[in-house]
């Protein structure tokens, strides 16, 4: 059993700051990809960003390549998402989730990710 445990959303002012956080627990391997998604109402979950623990590689949507930064402590088993320059349009429930693979390829499609974060919600006001 993988726990994934987000924290650190909340209400922030167009052009403010959040730092995510996603703590995993349990079972988990050392080489798999974390991912965080973001679903708003009334659309589509969608891919935001991913890294891979192992390598630390990384990939971004292009709505918040330059505004976000992927990272993670390999320590701590925790991945963080620091989100810069936010904007309205970046309100949404955000979500970590594992997909547990050796591939280096690092998946955007929800449906590869094998175990979810309960969500955590950011709030950006114009």
């Amino acid at each position: 059993q993988v726990q994934l445990v987000e924290s650190g959303g909340g209400l922030v002012q167009a052009g403010g700051s959040l730092r995510l956080s996603c703590a995993a627990s349990g079972r988990t391997f050392s080489s798999y990809t974390m991912g965080w998604f973001r679903q708003a109402p009334g659309k589509e979950r969608e891919f935001v960003s991913g890294i891979r623990m192992r390598d630390g590689s990384t990939y971004y949507a292009d709505s918040v390549k330059g505004r976000f930064t992927i990272s993670r402590d390999n320590a701590k088993n925790t991945g963080y998402l620091q989100m810069n320059s936010l904007k309205p349009e970046d309100t949404a429930i955000y979500y970590c989730a594992a997909h547990w693979t050796a591939s280096s390829t690092i998946a955007t499609m929800s449906r590869w990710y094998d175990d979810w974060g309960q969500g955590t919600q950011v709030t950006v006001s114009s």
